[in-house]
């Protein structure tokens, strides 16, 4: 990826996805700011909220130990992956071991974060998305562009044209006469997944929230799809990230007030599935959970950047953010687009790219993302902290800090710093009284300056000359 500025010039010249985004975006806050201010202790449910995630962060190791004891003794296994090759290790050798050709996915960023899908496909192994958005993307081999709508940078006329040319490659094919109609794209859409869900044997899932005290894990959703995934096939495979725990199931009633409101702006989400290991009879009978770090540790050593693990992945920085709104989500290069993206993104990897190092710099810092965020992370304190790592880390390589290495290696030794002068008076007597303009290699620091023209005589030089084999400088004083 190249860095942010560059690729976000490439995005403003898409006026049709500016457009898409902005109404979008714009109809999203609206329905979130009518049921927000339906809440009188909104802010209190922030700050709970807040509260329960750094719990679990703060004692992260007890929790998840826990989690891990209430999921084996309800039936299911769990694995645990350091890093996404490890969990697509393990993952591909689970479906192998059930002779499964396909599987059937709930919409989840963490399968995309580790590249879940690319690793199925190089193993013969087909993944079908069934949220709609994911359904959209992927049949239109594109990537996500937001947290809650991963398509929300196409517009209906689109849809339509990608269904018609991709749904019969894959399975059920468009009806020949699809309009752009919301109601006719849903029906196609459920038409070919319809045998999809009755086919597959094994489905992959996230997790919204993992709760420690229960064993129990939850997905959140609004179509139904991953109610589907999460009930009919025989074998459930989970990848939940680390900092998805929470310590208790009174702390789900506060995330299930702040997430739906906060995410597509409704009072209650339409479907909340749960799932506490193997039931017999009912559901999937053989149930794995991968619990994934990858990079979290490092994201949570961190005192201030461990924020970043609160987030719940609802997506209302994205929908406030004015960077965001015409730059779209693909400029910031992974699956974790916006302000969040631009902070969890060099937290989790690092900032050895140049994507990496540029998006602590796309924000405006207005703090319009902390305002809407319902765990109050305070992007913008980790926005101006990652930007100092990175000028801090730059600086170390920059000619600027090269010339200051060099300056210390020079007045390090008198000899040293002798001969500089020296040949600085040389270069003195060689130049004569033209002011210096323009040097080659300080680039545009000489175009607004003038670079002092050197003494032809320096202070030692002149001392020496009047004082002949007397005491030096240093010596006298």
């Amino acid at each position: 990826m190249p860095d942010f500025p560059h690729a976000a010039r490439k995005a403003l010249a898409n006026t049709q996805q500016r457009h898409n985004l902005a109404h979008a975006t714009a109809t999203i806050r609206a329905k979130r700011a009518q049921v927000v201010g339906e809440v009188e202790a909104w802010e209190d449910l922030r700050v709970a909220g807040a509260e329960a995630k750094d719990e679990a962060l703060h004692h992260l190791p007890p929790y998840l130990e826990q989690l891990e004891t209430n999921l084996i003794s309800r039936g299911a296994t769990v694995h645990w992956a350091r890093d996404g090759a490890e969990a697509n290790r393990i993952i591909v050798d689970l479906v192998r071991a059930k002779g499964a050709q396909e599987v059937v996915k709930v919409k989840s960023m963490t399968t995309q974060e580790i590249e879940l899908n690319e690793a199925l496909e190089a193993a013969g192994i087909d993944a079908w998305e069934t949220d709609l958005a994911e359904l959209i993307v992927q049949l239109g081999h594109d990537l996500p562009s937001h947290i809650l709508v991963p398509a929300i940078h196409r517009n209906r006329a689109e849809i339509r044209e990608i269904f018609l040319r991709e749904m019969g490659q894959v399975g059920r094919p468009a009806p020949p006469d699809l309009t752009d109609e919301p109601a006719r794209l849903a029906e196609a859409a459920r038409l070919h997944l319809r045998e999809k869900f009755l086919r597959a044997t094994v489905a992959i899932s996230g997790a919204n929230f993992a709760i420690a005290d229960t064993g129990t894990l939850v997905v959140v959703e609004s179509e139904g799809n991953g109610r589907m995934c999460l009930t009919l096939p025989q074998t459930l495979i989970s990848v939940v990230g680390v900092e998805k725990v929470l310590p208790s199931f009174a702390d789900l009633g506060t995330m299930l007030q702040l997430l739906p409101r906060s995410s597509t702006g409704e009072r209650m989400n339409p479907y909340t599935s749960m799932w506490t290991g193997v039931h017999d009879g009912d559901g999937p009978q053989e149930v794995h959970v991968v619990l994934l770090d990858n990079g979290r540790s490092h994201v949570l050593a961190d005192e201030l950047g461990r924020q970043a693990l609160r987030c719940i992945r609802c997506s209302a920085c994205l929908n406030v953010c004015p960077v965001y709104e015409r730059a779209g989500g693909h400029a910031y290069g992974s699956v974790y687009p916006g302000p969040i993206g631009a902070v969890l993104n060099p937290a989790l990897r690092g900032t050895g790219t140049p994507i990496d190092r540029s998006l602590p710099f796309a924000s405006s810092l207005c703090g319009a993302c902390f305002d809407a965020c319902p765990v109050r992370i305070d992007i913008p304190a980790m926005l101006v902290d990652l930007r100092t790592q990175v000028v801090d880390e730059s600086s170390r390589r920059s000619p600027e800090a090269l010339g200051m290495k060099a300056a210390a290696w020079t007045f390090g030794d008198h000899r040293r710093l002798e001969a500089a002068q020296r040949a600085a008076t040389l270069g003195s007597r060689v130049i004569g009284n033209r002011t210096i303009r323009s040097v080659p290699g300080l680039g545009a620091w000489t175009q607004a300056r003038d670079v002092p023209t050197p003494p032809r005589e320096t202070f030692r030089q002149w001392w020496a000359r009047t004082h002949g084999d007397s005491e030096s400088p240093e010596e006298s004083s």
